[in-house]
C-alpha cells in the first residue's frame, strides 16, 4: 500500500484512499509499500512537517518478523548503529519479543522450513529508506515483515499505537490526541543527530491537526 492517496501509474500497489473517505489530509511519515502499521494523517501543514523533521527525533516503534534469531552481539550492534548506504544509523532501542500473534500476511511472507524465526522490537529517531530492513540484513537477519506500531509524541504522554485496528481501518483522532498533536507545534526544535525524514518509503494509524485520524491500510 502506497502512503498516498494518488496511484501511480503501473504500481501494483494501491494507495490510502481506497480505504480512507477523508479529503484533504496527508500521511505525516511514510511506510515502505511492503512494510504494515500505523501512518498518522493531518490537514495541517505544519504539523506533517514536524512530525518528520529530523531535528525532533521522534521515536518509532517498529516490529519486524525475522529468518533466524539474532545473537546478543546481533542486538547490541543495531543498538549502537550500523553503516547502511555508506552512513552509520543512530543509536537505537533493539529487544527480541514474543511472538505477537497478529493475523498472517496477505499475501505470506516467505519461509524456509528449516531455519526459524523470530521476532524484533526495534525503536528508532530516524527515518531512511527501508531503513529496518537494511538494519537487519546488515546484521545477518533478513526482515520477512515489517510493521510499525507505535509514534512517540515526545511530551510525556503514551504513544500513539496500533492497538487494534485491523487492515484496511482508519479511526479518528480522539480530542485528547488532537490536542497533543496540536500542543507539538508551540515547542522547539532539538536536534537528535542527522537522518533523513521519519518514515521513508511508501504506506498505514491515523490524526492529527484539522481533520485527522489513524489508520492501517
Amino acid at each position: 500500500m502506497l502512503s498516498q492517496f494518488t496511484p501511480e501509474e503501473g504500481s501494483r500497489w494501491g494507495c490510502l484512499a481506497e480505504f480512507i473517505p477523508v479529503p484533504g489530509v496527508y500521511a505525516a511519515g511514510r511506510l515502505d509499500a511492503d512494510s504494515e502499521g500505523l501512518l498518522l494523517l493531518t490537514s495541517e501543514g505544519r504539523l506533517q512537517q514536524r512530525l518528520t523533521d529530523p531535528r525532533w527525533g521522534h521515536w518509532r516503534r517498529y516490529w519486524a518478523q525475522l529468518e533466524g534469531l539474532p545473537s546478543p552481539e546481533a542486538l547490541q550492534n543495531l543498538r549502537d548503529g550500523v553503516v547502511i548506504q555508506g552512513q552509520r544509523t543512530l543509536p537505537a532501542k533493539a529487544q527480541l519479543i514474543a511472538d505477537p500473534l497478529i493475523p498472517e500476511r496477505d499475501p505470506p511472507i516467505r519461509s524456509r522450513l528449516h531455519i526459524p524465526t523470530s521476532w524484533l522490537e526495534l525503536e528508532l529517531r530516524e527515518g531512511r529508506n527501508r531503513q529496518v530492513r537494511r538494519m537487519t540484513a546488515a546484521v545477518g537477519f533478513p526482515t520477512l515483515r515489517l510493521l510499525r506500531v507505535g509514534i512517540d509524541l515526545m511530551d510525556g504522554g503514551p504513544c500513539l499505537q496500533l492497538e487494534d485496528l485491523s487492515p484496511g481501518q482508519w479511526r479518528e483522532a480522539s480530542n485528547s490526541e488532537m490536542q497533543r498533536l496540536q500542543a507539538l507545534l508551540q515547542r522547539r526544535p532539538h536536534s537528535p543527530g542527522r537522518g533523513g525524514r521519519a518514515g521513508g518509503g511508501k504506506s498505514g494509524r491515523a490524526g492529527g491537526g484539522g481533520n485527522g485520524g489513524l489508520a492501517r491500510p
